[in-house]
């Protein structure tokens, strides 16, 4: 839908993902608004970017003060967009928090190659820089913790940053950047709204380097378009938890907490249960019967989008599974229209079933039977994606050894899901590449420079255009 005035930018319907319902519009930024939003950008990178560490560390944590005190709005502004559960919501703020707390001081703790007499006659360091500005795009699964994960170690490193939500959800991002605004400056922090159209001009501006989250065919595309110029992808999941017959007892539970988060919208939520032939049945059983405690509209909440919904729904369509065990659903009066789907298991499928090879993105949970331990681990390693990955066993050294042999970033062994701002998060394969959270996600956003000082002559001059070979002895000081 556009906007009747010509020199406006067009606008969006925006709906509530629990009743179906429309709740205002978005501007869908176009050209003009993007050049804008990344020249305010660059103009602010000076006067960022010369800050000290310890400068820019004190006004983000006052941004996260502000996040602190007005947590009521961005908790409503989250459950406006994505229907999360206000217990979803409330941590999530108080992640975000944490996490400009920890780039804050992480930023003035850096570390760089040794630095001193590497080359005899000379003095060495490296300095570590920032890319400039960077384009950020997140996605409408997590609008506001995945701003901060981007955000906050790109603004920790010294960068300005342009950052874009998804079409459905611009609510939270939006409220962020205007108490950037009052935190770090004018412009250090540009909210832009807008579609997959928006992202592509952002992709193609004049930004330095490009954060992106979000699928595996997007982040290839932001990839093509973006050229030479740095990308940082986090990408689509389809995590693996191989069960093992000695698994604990509480790991049913443990897994339906993890897949039933967000709706199981989350690139690292447990997807398929990989078990041996003897306790598959232990494994189908147990599941069904946790699964069958969270009930959508209840304990969480729906899916974001209509295009999601119906890609959900899809992929359980197309699925030859031939045991479909599905919970409950309980919407609020009112909010029976919503995109609500049930915590659901698929059992007694083939092992290139469309729920096991694409990622589903929703509270379901596959369940597969290998015919032992290596073959457990071929068929957790059997897919594309390479982000996450849980080992469930009482055996702590198969366990280690397990993780071990697993493509994934993030590995856990009795446990999934568990993330802390300290602690490294990235993908291989189609998962895709980089660093976020913990202090190597600040390497993300910086660029290191090699300064050498050659000591002593201060009354000669050297051409700069005859450089002494690395393998050629320094005359004598």
């Amino acid at each position: 839908m556009t906007s009747e005035a010509t020199d406006s930018p067009a606008v969006t319907e925006l709906a509530d993902p629990r009743t179906g319902a429309p709740r205002g519009t978005a501007v869908l930024s176009r050209l003009p608004e993007v050049r804008a939003a990344v020249a305010g950008a660059r103009a602010a990178l000076p006067g960022w970017s010369a800050l000290t560490p310890k400068d820019r560390g004190r006004r983000l944590d006052r941004l996260a003060g502000l996040v602190e005190e007005h947590a009521a709005r961005y908790a409503a502004r989250e459950a406006a967009g994505t229907g999360k559960p206000e217990a979803e919501t409330a941590g999530e703020i108080e992640q975000v928090a944490d996490l400009f707390r920890f780039f804050a001081t992480a930023a003035r703790t850096r570390t760089a190659p040794a630095a001193g007499l590497l080359v005899a006659g000379h003095e060495s360091w490296v300095r570590w820089e920032p890319v400039g500005v960077v384009g950020v795009v997140v996605p409408w699964n997590y609008p506001l913790l995945m701003a901060a994960w981007r955000c906050a170690p790109a603004l920790a490193a010294g960068n300005t940053v342009v950052a874009k939500p998804a079409e459905t959800t611009p609510d939270s991002l939006e409220l962020l950047a205007e108490h950037a605004a009052l935190a770090l400056g004018p412009e250090v922090l540009v909210h832009l709204p807008g579609d997959r159209e928006t992202g592509r001009l952002l992709v193609e501006s004049a930004v330095d380097m490009v954060a992106f989250t979000g699928s595996g065919r997007a982040g290839a595309d932001v990839a093509v378009r973006a050229g030479t110029r740095r990308v940082s992808l986090e990408l689509g999941g389809n995590a693996p938890a191989i069960v093992l017959p000695d698994a604990p007892a509480d790991t049913w539970e443990s897994l339906a907490d993890a897949v039933t988060y967000n709706a199981g919208q989350s690139c690292a939520a447990p997807a398929r249960v990989i078990t041996l032939p003897e306790n598959y049945e232990a494994a189908v059983a147990g599941l069904t019967a946790a699964m069958a405690g969270r009930v959508a509209g209840r304990d969480f909440g729906p899916l974001n989008n209509p295009d999601q919904a119906e890609r959900y729904d899809r992929l359980v369509a197309a699925s030859d599974a031939k045991r479909n065990i599905v919970a409950d659903i309980a919407p609020a009066p009112g909010e029976e229209a919503g995109h609500w789907r049930p915590a659901r298991v698929l059992a007694d499928l083939p092992d290139d079933d469309p729920a096991v090879t694409e990622e589903v993105f929703g509270p379901l949970l596959t369940v597969q039977r290998a015919d032992g331990v290596a073959a457990a681990l071929a068929m957790a390693n059997g897919v594309p994606q390479a982000l996450a990955a849980s080992v469930w066993t009482a055996d702590l050294t198969t366990g280690l050894e397990l993780t071990a042999a697993l493509n994934a970033g993030e590995t856990w062994v009795n446990c999934h899901l568990v993330q802390t701002a300290e602690l490294p998060h990235g993908g291989r394969g189609t998962s895709g590449h980089g660093t976020d959270l913990s202090t190597l996600a600040l390497q993300e956003y910086q660029r290191p420079k090699t300064v050498t000082v050659r000591l002593g002559r201060r009354n000669q001059t050297v051409s700069c255009g005859s450089p002494r070979r690395p393998d050629e002895d320094p005359a004598p000081v």
